[in-house]
């Protein structure tokens, strides 16, 4: 037969019509009111776009099919989106503002209209499958490559007319008073079938073509005419017998004729090949039987199938007229019944396109802010779902990798392994124990540290005398200024002032002897352990480990093969942990990308079935960790046997028990390193805080023997003034006593007192008599006790430091108690009072605010 006469002898479907429907203003009325204004205000384009597809369907088909195609599938997915969010019924609280009416595109007068969005998306699937089958009647199916073009576009029509039949023709009946025939899940099988048939007889030509051999040429034309035959019982059927034209079903009838007859041509040249001249023989007459029936029914069939026909019966018979002959005169082979022999054999080349991808809307922006409350509750689940297999799977994977490390632990794996290549290694919290004290400086540098007491004890020995030496001088020169003067020096003794300092130098000494004592105690401990804590000065510390040698004596010498297989048990075991960490790393991949809310959005069907599908994704992983742990079980179980021969042939137990001594001598190092350390660290705390406590007495010693050098300046100018007679006169001009800041030409200025700026306390204002303005007469005795000095306004009198109350300060810690000094101890106040010898005694003041590290 020839292809040529056969090339324009296929079908295509015309699209469905339609009227201009407005979906703009009844969808953004819903979003105003189910959701806000703001939110259809950030629609707004989305809207103008789906009412623009619309708009464009609703016209005339484009002059490319292709393009008529593209538009097809963005509107149907536009559609699925909308039908997610905006449930369009005459509900009163749905968008009952829409209907859609669509014509059969078999008989234009019938039509359905419908509030239902699944009518729509019906028969915009049926014109994309009508599109697709226009793209396949377009190409030019005379040349190879267009008759393949052909039938991957009939293949995408049967593919949608599937999709179609499979979602949408059940949904866009139900409920509904009315609907088209065209969408019917019978009229839609019937066109899959049918496009089906044209796409394998594009094949079957292509075959022809490239000079196929006749067996195979009938297995593709023997399914070309199946699928013709099916569409024909589903055309004589209802409800399509009487809803399409005689036209329809004469050019379907005679297709499934003249292929049927065609398979059985092709297949007797392949048994006259093979010399089954009988069987050939009733394949021919059944064939030719075939093509005569179908003729009686030829009327208004296009010329060119019957020709076709015609060419095809006269090949028909004259092979079955050779084969006659051949038979009677050769091989005498009873003819069987046609009725007898069995079905042609069949081979199909083609199936429905997977439309599944090309319309899937989960990956489309249009309305993305929009998430039903039913779509979020789903998500939430899937995700409760999802979070629940990676913490099991994570749960199970956490157990088995502690499992083998409490295994291998009480194997003493794999430290016995490294022990006989000389790599010991020592507990993790041990070798950290130890690392610090290696950063620290080690046992070698406690000397260093000891000889810093010594110095900062020598220090404070030096400073505390300096300041007593302060005191005793003064002491001295009041001892004899009191001596020379006699009842007319009347200031208060150093003894009775310094009372307060002395005793706080006295405790100052007691505790740096007590301290002393304790450095004695801590240069003895480093001495007698010196042996002991030497173990931690070496680098690296596994070196003082012991080694795992091999037997002296060997037998049959397999150590080396016992070694080597726990070994490669061992790397086994560790590949299946890193294996477990890539599962694990691949789940929480796996649920990071996982993001099925646009499926959601999609979906229209059970979430149930699809969360079974979605949650499946994990089930390739979950098995790898169950083989993981499986396998594990076993080479754990094969490792422990491999140990026990290890451990037998290098007496393992000796081992530990050496190796065990040296961990507790190391450890004992650690312990007695960190006592002695410790105790360096408060003496040399203690001696730095001592420092400053004595500095800061110091200086108030310093500034007690500056006060009272300046007061016994004025107190000899005043002496020699009452012993030399001075004039009243001079009295009354300068007052009874010669200011501190206005000195007699015969008085020498008062030293200046220099301040210590890292000693903030506050000094005691220097005694200053207020200047007294002369009276006629004498008011006031010349030599009495001038009047008390006044302090500015607010302000307690502060001729000197305040005297601190006394507080019993505890003796310093001895070296049992681990410090040498108490660090809550109060720190004092300034640490003399001494009172103005012209006034009375001065008032107890608020406790001073500065000062140093004790208080007394």
């Amino acid at each position: 037969m020839a292809s040529s006469a056969l090339s324009n002898l296929m079908l295509a479907i015309h699209e469905k019509k339609t009227n201009s429907v407005d979906l703009y203003r009844p969808l953004r009325n819903y979003i105003t009111f189910t959701y806000s204004e703001r939110e259809a205000q950030l629609l707004e384009d989305d809207l103008e776009t789906l009412n623009q597809l619309r708009s464009d369907v609703e016209r005339v088909p484009d002059p490319s099919p292709s393009a008529r195609r593209d538009l097809l599938i963005s509107y149907y997915k536009a559609l699925c989106l909308v039908e997610t969010r905006f449930p369009i019924s005459p509900e009163k609280h749905h968008v009952n503002a829409v209907s859609f009416l669509w014509h059969d595109t078999f008989k234009q007068k019938q039509k359905a209209t419908q509030q239902n969005i699944h009518l729509e998306k019906a028969a915009v699937l049926f014109n994309l499958a009508a599109t697709y089958s226009q793209i396949g009647l377009g190409h030019d199916r005379t040349t190879v490559d267009g008759r393949r073009q052909a039938s991957h576009a009939f293949i995408g029509a049967a593919g949608a007319f599937a999709y179609l039949r499979d979602n949408e023709s059940t949904k866009a009946s139900i409920g509904q008073s009315s609907t088209t025939v065209d969408v019917s899940v019978e009229c839609v099988g019937m066109l899959e079938r049918l496009m089906l048939a044209q796409a394998q007889e594009c094949v079957f030509e292509n075959t022809i073509a490239k000079g196929s051999t006749p067996g195979v040429c009938a297995k593709i034309a023997r399914q070309v005419g199946i699928y013709y035959e099916e569409a024909l019982a589903a055309l004589t059927a209802p409800p399509l017998k009487d809803h399409f034209e005689k036209g329809w079903i004469s050019h379907v009838q005679m297709k499934a004729a003249l292929f049927y007859s065609e398979a059985c041509y092709r297949y007797g040249m392949e048994l006259h090949e093979k010399e089954e001249i009988a069987e050939e023989i009733a394949r021919l007459r059944s064939g030719s039987s075939r093509l005569a029936e179908a003729k009686k029914s030829s009327r208004g069939a296009p010329a060119q199938l019957i020709e076709a026909m015609n060419k095809l019966e006269a090949s028909i018979s004259c092979n079955l007229d050779r084969a006659v002959k051949e038979n009677d005169r050769v091989y005498l082979m009873r003819v069987p019944s046609p009725a007898s022999l069995s079905p042609l054999p069949t081979f199909s080349m083609v199936k429905p396109m997977n439309m599944t991808e090309i319309l899937d809307a989960s990956k489309e922006k249009m309305f993305a802010i929009l998430v039903p409350d039913s779509s979020a509750k789903a998500l939430s689940r899937y995700t409760e779902m999802v979070d629940d297999v990676i913490r099991t799977q994570a749960e199970r994977l956490q157990q088995a990798s502690e499992l083998t490390r409490v295994r291998l632990k009480e194997m003493d794996l794999p430290d016995s392994i490294l022990a006989v290549d000389g790599h010991s290694t020592l507990p993790a919290d041990l070798r950290e124990d130890v690392e610090a004290v290696q950063i620290s400086g080690g046992p070698a540098s406690l000397e260093a540290e000891l000889q810093q007491l010594r110095d900062l004890k020598r220090v404070n020995q030096e400073l505390l005398v300096h300041t007593e030496e302060l005191l005793q001088k003064e002491a001295t020169e009041d001892t004899q200024f009191r001596s020379q003067f006699g009842t007319r020096w009347t200031r208060p003794q150093s003894s009775t002032l310094t009372k307060n300092l002395q005793d706080r130098l006295n405790r100052f000494a007691a505790n740096l002897k007590q301290a002393g004592e304790s450095d004695v105690k801590i240069e003895r401990s480093v001495r007698e352990n010196s042996a002991l804590m030497s173990i931690l000065d070496r680098r690296p510390i596994e070196s003082a480990i012991p080694s795992l040698a091999k037997p002296m004596m060997s037998l049959d010498a397999t150590e080396d093969a016992i070694v080597g297989t726990l070994k490669q048990s061992l790397r086994q075991l560790e590949n299946l942990g890193a294996q477990r960490a890539g599962l694990e790393d691949m789940l929480k991949e796996m649920k990071r990308k996982d993001d099925i809310l646009p499926k959601l959005m999609t979906i229209t069907g059970s979430y149930e079935d699809m969360f079974r599908k979605e949650i499946s994704k994990y089930d390739h992983i979950c098995e790898d960790i169950s083989q993981n742990i499986e396998v594990q079980e076993q080479l754990l179980r094969q490792i422990q046997a491999q140990n026990e021969e290890f451990s037998t042939v290098f007496n393992l137990e000796d081992y530990k028990a050496s190796r065990e001594k040296c961990y507790n001598q190391i450890q004992a190092a650690i312990s007695k390193y960190r006592e002695i350390k410790e105790n360096v660290n408060e003496g040399l705390k203690f001696y730095v805080t001592l420092q400053d406590a004595i500095t800061n007495v110091k200086q108030q010693c310093s500034d007690f023997v500056m006060t009272r050098s300046i007061q016994c300046q004025e107190m000899i100018e005043d002496v020699q003034r009452q012993m030399s007679g001075l004039s009243f006169q001079d009295r009354r001009n300068s007052g009874p006593y010669p200011s501190v800041h206005q000195p007699t030409a015969t008085s020498s200025p008062p030293p200046q007192e220099t301040h210590n700026p890292s000693h903030p306390h506050p000094q005691a204002p220097y005694y200053r008599p207020p200047e007294q303005v002369s009276r006629p007469g004498y008011s006031m005795p010349p030599y009495g006790p001038p009047p008390p000095y006044q302090a500015p306004h607010g302000q307690a009198p502060q001729p000197y430091p305040p005297q601190a109350p006394q507080q019993q300060q505890p003796p310093y810690p001895s070296w049992q108690q681990g410090s040498y000094y108490d660090p809550q101890a109060q720190q004092p106040r300034p640490p003399y009072s001494a009172p103005n010898p012209y006034l009375h005694p001065p008032q107890p003041q608020p406790p001073h605010q500065g000062g140093g590290y004790y208080r007394h």
